[in-house]
């Protein structure tokens, strides 16, 4: 079976073609184009400049996906349709559904958060069905753009939200006070970039920022007052020492270390309660290798007998691969084997 997938959540038009033969999986083509240098003058995404570009760039990347995956015969359509931005969304979903009609093929709406968490299975070589007993439960992590959820994973398609975020999502808190140290954007990876260069002898400032609800008892998160806090910490400084770049290493790798110490706690936390056997990470964040390295020295120390997966790190970010294999879960699953879509749902709760 042949999956074309087309993802166009947020500002990246993602189309990709999957291949499954005896329930093994070969990406054959996986092909992202990015607005990133579009967006960055703004210092966050435009929806409605951001659905202009998917309009103008998902022809262009479908036929360079057909091509590169060397126009096979396609058997099934998936669809990111929410969570997301929804005109951006919406230029997906009518994509896909003219396709569908023009090829008379099925087409199976995506949910872009379980999504993230498939992800992980297309590192996998074996039969992927095969993991099911070895991983399940699971306590999924997602944390890309605007969400930061926990999530427990019972079954494939079996999921019940455990904690997610109130104000701002982990990648929102890094955009923003990216923007407050004039870094630029997206947050993330310049924050990173930035924190790779401290070293403790230059804790100079001694700066020390709130772990936001690491000790609620919930699940859920809260990185606003996260933000806030660096604001004020930002504004007290004399105009020299802003903008030095000692002070600015400090903050970043503060701002870092801040986030990942909440969703490491939280995430620990949830995988003993609810007796998990695997921890499943997923979504842009979690790109970030300083997260990636502890959060597996916590899991060797503390549950050593949970397994930790985390996708390979260019899926970690969003593309159309993983919307394939999520497509195929639910064709697996679908009676009719034919699921039609309604339209794009930007506030799509996994469920």
């Amino acid at each position: 079976m042949i999956i074309l997938a087309i993802e166009t959540s947020c500002d990246d038009t993602c189309v990709s073609l999957l291949e499954i033969r005896n329930r093994k999986l070969e990406i054959r083509s996986n092909i992202v184009s990015s607005q990133v240098k579009l967006h960055r003058k703004y210092g966050g995404v435009w929806p409605f400049l951001a659905k202009r570009e998917h309009q103008k760039n998902l022809p262009i990347v479908f036929k360079k996906a057909i091509k590169e995956a060397k126009n096979p015969k396609i058997d099934l359509i998936a669809v990111t349709f929410g969570p997301g931005l929804e005109p951006c969304l919406w230029t997906g979903v009518n994509f896909a559904r003219d396709l569908a009609k023009k090829l008379k093929l099925p087409i199976i709406p995506v949910n872009h958060v379980e999504a993230h968490i498939f992800a992980n299975f297309l590192n996998h070589k074996s039969k992927i069905l095969n993991l099911k007993s070895k991983i399940l439960p699971a306590v999924c992590l997602v944390v890309s753009g605007g969400h930061t959820q926990l999530i427990l994973m019972r079954n494939f398609g079996q999921y019940k939200i455990l904690g997610e975020t109130r104000d701002d999502a982990a990648g929102e808190c890094f955009d923003k006070t990216a923007r407050i140290l004039g870094l630029g954007y997206p947050g993330g990876p310049v924050i990173e970039k930035i924190s790779k260069t401290y070293h403790l002898r230059l804790k100079i400032y001694k700066i020390k920022l709130p772990r936001p609800m690491i000790y609620h008892k919930n699940y859920d998160f809260s990185f606003a007052g996260l933000k806030t806090a660096v604001l004020y910490d930002f504004k007290t400084r004399p105009p020299k020492i802003r903008k030095s770049k000692i002070y600015i290493r400090e903050m970043a790798k503060e701002i870092q270390q801040a986030v990942i110490d909440v969703l490491i706690s939280k995430t620990i936390r949830a995988a003993e309660e609810f007796k998990a056997k695997s921890i499943i990470l997923g979504g842009g964040v979690v790109a970030n290798e300083e997260l990636r390295i502890q959060f597996k020295q916590k899991i060797k120390k503390e549950i050593p007998n949970t397994q930790y997966l985390i996708p390979n790190t260019k899926f970690c970010t969003d593309n159309a691969a993983m919307v394939a294999l999520t497509g195929y879960f639910h064709w697996l699953r679908s009676k009719k084997r034919e699921i039609k879509i309604i339209g794009a749902k930007a506030n799509l709760r996994l469920k």
